[in-house]
């Protein structure tokens, strides 16, 4: 059975919670908010009055964890004076997953490089999640959406480092990059396994070929596009990619295939897809 993504050209907060509501998905106890709260001088992220809807409709807690890389986010007391700069303590309850350790980790089951994932500590104290992701490009990753944030996103700052080292952390920038992106299906399988209750929303808007987490990144080069919604995180992720390959009168789309080519991107939902988490296989319901 083909999985559905629901799909809106029209991108409003309110939106999002209309589609949201469609996915019949109740999110029950202790929710978690997963969404990228912006490296400090990026641009582009999703501000925090844009998702204040939805995070108030599903009465969430807006999850970050620490940074493998230099900038304003990767120690505990640096990230927790970006959040409050970018405005997410002014609306909400902020948890940084992984202040203080040890680390939580994850078995991965089948993973093809990854055995276990670092994770946050305090990823424990929630019963479900909704993963809120700006749908654009991605420096390593070709493009970033919900698979990225699965991994990459709810993995501590030392489990980034093992992803992206293909479990050898002194190998952060220097691994086979098909394995990295592997290794990132690998532990997006095992957040999961683990959090049983998850809903995906996408949002194609400020769609640079760099990604939030780029102090310093390109101006967007597509128009925007709409917002997605799904259960299943591999559909939503190859939908969107699906529609910056239709959007041809686009004079942007051709910069942002190339970033996501040039990465192999695809290669990570195909890896997550192998693994049987979700499907490439989706329904597109237009709302």
């Amino acid at each position: 059975m083909k999985s559905k993504v629901y799909f809106s050209r029209n991108i409003t907060p309110e939106k999002v919670v209309e589609l949201y509501s469609m996915l019949g998905k109740e999110l029950k106890g202790n929710v978690a908010v997963k969404l990228h709260s912006g490296e400090a001088g990026n641009q582009n992220f999703i501000k925090p009055e844009f998702w204040r809807p939805i995070i108030d409709h599903v009465g969430g807690t807006v999850v970050e964890c620490n940074t493998a890389y230099e900038g304003e986010r990767n120690t505990t007391e640096k990230h927790l004076k970006t959040l409050e700069k970018h405005g997410w303590n002014h609306y909400f309850n902020v948890d940084l997953m992984d202040a203080e350790g040890p680390d939580l980790e994850l078995p991965v089951k089948n993973g093809r490089h990854l055995k276990k994932n670092f994770v946050g500590k305090h990823l424990a104290n929630y019963d479900s999640m909704i993963v809120l992701s700006h749908f654009k490009g991605h420096p390593m990753g070709g493009y970033g959406g919900a698979l990225k944030q699965l991994s990459i996103g709810i993995a501590s700052s030392y489990g980034k480092a093992y992803i992206h080292g293909v479990t050898e952390i002194d190998k952060i920038w220097t691994a086979d990059h098909d394995s990295f992106l592997e290794s990132m299906a690998d532990a997006a399988s095992s957040v999961v396994d683990y959090m049983k209750d998850i809903a995906y929303i996408n949002v194609m808007k400020n769609m640079s070929v760099d990604c939030d987490c780029c102090a310093e990144a390109e101006d967007p080069c597509m128009a925007d596009i709409g917002i997605l919604a799904s259960l299943d995180p591999i559909a939503i992720d190859q939908a969107c990619i699906d529609l910056v390959y239709a959007a041809k009168d686009d004079k942007g789309q051709a910069h942002l295939i190339e970033r996501i080519e040039s990465r192999n991107g695809i290669h990570t939902i195909e890896a997550a897809e192998k693994l049987g988490f979700g499907s490439r296989e989706y329904e597109l319901i237009e709302i």
